[in-house]
């Protein structure tokens, strides 16, 4: 027995060494993570950034850790020190009496020994960090809570200020969710304290609670209540996204019916907390479950039996008029959301009487009417400007240069490095990580001209680029791109590949000014770890000079600076002042617009362009400058990161010139245009109904402004 026993000790050591090693080697993890990022922000200047939101996440993971385990250790503490002092509870007994009887005899011997105390703050301990490790996800929300603007104009519900809905109803209901979370599992612990004690007896007559278990239940029913009450009040607010499939947001019944249920059960839910707290001490169990069955059941006649009638057969016969003026808040408000509202709409006749003279006085417009079309020609581009296999262009943008030959729309191409194409016995860790590590320059051809054998006329091509007509280029090569690119290692002692000649191979050494150092034998062990890749750690070539670059999918290196933008699909790379870089629109978005139209993909409501990003294509530096003023989220953004955003101004005079309407932007704002005959029908019946033509959408998206790919 006594080997039994000692066997039963050693497997909980040797489980406890696990965990504990499991739990060393993610933490291990997480700090080298957090060391590589502060190294590459300090590299790029953006180093506030990391602080802000490392400090928020810190912040917000101590606060609900320690929230979340001193009030769930607090639960467990009290359960335990009320509870009867006796051994397992009758359940626990019939339980061990089904066991074989070693295991009975085992458990036995271990029971008297548990650790009452230390088991309860393990629990706590355990259940925090974990509640904190999901709720650290939230740390934008509660920024963005505590950073807030006006938004400037009113919902038509409420009353409230837009701002509301966009950054205080999130938090609310994040901390909502929390608490909620956080009191099932008090709820758990204790009711685990008070089984294990023999409080809870449901095998074995008498059933039921002990004094201490049935007090600590009705004061946690009771705060479930006060917790409902709150949830309540806050689905007030909600009516606003619902879609009954005729309004999206509040509708007739809503605001007649849900509404006023919805006070009905906030103060129902009101008087089951306080009998819950009022009854802590009694002995009867008809005030909780009476409290219980009344909210519970006036929730579901009158928050959704009721509702659904009324909607059938009381909205339904005559919908569009009693449903006229929340189609016009819906239509109002994603006009707004969507910045539809600044579109300019302007009459454009098609007429027949096209002539020479017309022609001629619209020559710029002609000359640049685009015969190319994409695909077509990046095979082309593959087939006669590739070079090597390991060359590739990903995408073909369109852009408008002023050109010796005018100003003139082109079509042009990145030549970005793509080690995966490389042979396969050269794809070896040298090759990959430290010799082939850039693409080379741009293609560029006009959207109108052709050559004798029915090709593109290249403004530019070849490596080094050869400008015919177009941009010179200085500094060709392409350390960021779209492909889907792993780190490089560059200045170490093997020069970079650079571009074939001939048989002859070129090579050249990056002066640029990206990257962390990692020359010391510390970095590289931390980058070792944190890549797991120990040839970094082996290898001979890195220098003292050397340097690590990170993050080289430009869209991939945004995110990681500002991750609470959403980016357009379709960044473009730019030819200024001799050098290549990549323009990205990027948005803000919300899911928390009020009465607005959900058309984006991840379910958001509300989009605006506000910011242009330009990447250095070389030196990997990325700017962000503000394309929209009046943006309130962006406006919050730069209270959070004061010194990350700067003014469209403050964009070099010569890349302003490639700033351009942003298709993903276009798209969303033209599907929102398609359903016009819909559109037009419920504005002409609005109009009829309330004598304006107020929710009126134009018929027509003449005024938009052109999307360039």
């Amino acid at each position: 027995m006594r080997s039994q026993v000692r066997c039963g000790v050693r497997l909980r050591r040797n489980a406890i060494t696990f965990a504990v090693v499991v739990a060393g080697l993610v933490l291990l993890g997480r700090i080298t993570g957090v060391l590589v990022d502060w190294l590459w922000f300090s590299s790029i200047g953006y180093l506030p950034v990391f602080w802000t939101v490392l400090s928020a996440q810190a912040l917000l993971f101590v606060a609900v850790f320690a929230a979340s385990a001193g009030t769930i250790g607090v639960s467990g503490f009290l359960a335990h020190r009320y509870a009867r002092s006796r051994g397992p509870s009758q359940a626990g007994a019939a339980f061990l009496s089904a066991m074989p009887a070693l295991k009975s005899e085992l458990a036995n011997q271990l029971a008297p020994r548990i650790p009452w105390r230390s088991a309860i703050a393990g629990v706590a301990v355990i259940s925090g960090l974990i509640i904190a490790a999901g709720e650290i996800s939230n740390w934008d929300i509660a920024l963005r809570f505590l950073h807030q603007v006006p938004y400037g104009e009113l919902e038509p519900i409420f009353g409230e200020d837009i701002s509301f809905y966009l950054f205080s109803l999130p938090a609310y209901i994040a901390l909502k969710n929390w608490l909620l979370l956080l009191l099932v599992c008090s709820a758990v612990v204790a009711g685990a304290v008070y089984w294990v004690r023999g409080d809870i007896a449901l095998e074995k007559s008498p059933r039921g609670l002990s004094p201490a278990a049935a007090t600590h239940g009705r004061a946690l029913l009771g705060s479930f209540f006060a917790l409902k009450a709150w949830s309540y009040g806050l689905d007030r607010f909600l009516l606003l996204y619902g879609d009954n499939g005729v309004v999206v947001g509040a509708g007739y019944t809503d605001v007649h019916v849900e509404l006023p249920v919805l006070w009905v059960l906030i103060g129902l839910a009101t008087a089951a907390s306080i009998a819950s707290w009022a009854n802590i001490r009694g002995r009867s169990y008809r005030i909780p479950a009476a409290s219980a069955l009344l909210v519970f059941g006036s929730s579901f006649v009158f928050a959704l039996i009721y509702p659904a009638l009324f909607q059938r057969f009381y909205v339904k016969p005559s919908e569009l008029k009693l449903e006229a003026p929340y189609i016009e808040h819906n239509i109002a408000l994603t006009r707004k959301a969507y910045g539809l509202e600044r579109i300019a709409v302007k009459p454009f006749p098609a007429e027949q009487g096209l002539n020479l003279a017309s022609l001629q006085a619209n020559r710029a417009t002609i000359d640049n009417i685009r015969l190319w079309d994409v695909q077509p020609l990046m095979d082309t581009y593959a087939q006669l400007q590739e070079i090597r296999t390991y060359f590739k262009f990903l995408s073909v943008d369109i852009d408008r240069y002023r050109l010796d030959a005018g100003y003139r729309q082109v079509m042009l191409s990145a030549r970005e490095l793509q080690a995966a194409m490389l042979p396969a016995n050269a794809q070896t860790w040298v090759n990959l990580r430290l010799l082939f590590t850039h693409g080379n320059g741009v293609v560029m051809s006009p959207v109108t001209e052709k050559s004798t054998e029915g090709l593109p006329s290249l403004y530019l091509q070849d490596i080094p680029p050869v400008a015919n007509g177009g941009p010179i280029i200085r500094e060709p090569r392409l350390y960021l791109g779209e492909g889907s690119q792993g780190y490089v290692i560059v200045k170490g002692s093997v020069p970079e590949f650079d571009y074939p000649k001939g048989k002859d191979n070129i090579y050249t050494t990056y002066s640029g000014r990206d990257g962390v150092a990692i020359g010391s034998l510390a970095r590289r062990v931390l980058f070792s770890w944190h890549l797991s890749d120990p040839n970094i750690l082996l290898t001979d070539y890195i220098t003292d000079e050397s340097r690590i670059l990170l993050h080289r999918n430009i869209q991939d290196r945004v995110r990681t600076i500002a991750p609470f933008l959403s980016l357009d699909h379709d960044p473009y790379i730019v030819a200024s002042e001799g050098r290549l870089f990549w323009m990205q629109d990027a948005y803000t978005t919300s899911r928390w617009f009020p009465y607005a139209q959900p058309s984006i993909g991840d379910g958001a409501n509300y989009i605006r362009n506000a910011v242009k990003v330009v990447i250095d294509a070389y030196n990997g530096a990325v700017d962000f400058y503000v394309s929209d003023r009046a943006d309130p989220i962006l406006r919050t953004y730069q209270r959070i990161f004061p010194g990350l955003f700067k003014p469209l101004e403050a964009m070099p005079r010569e890349l302003q010139q490639h700033i351009r309407y942003p298709e993903g932007l276009f798209l969303i704002q033209a599907q929102l245009y398609a359903p016009t005959i819909w559109i037009r029908r419920k504005s002409s019946i609005i109009a009829r109904i309330s004598g304006s033509s107020r929710g009126h959408w134009p018929a027509s998206m003449a005024g938009m402004p052109p999307a360039r790919r």
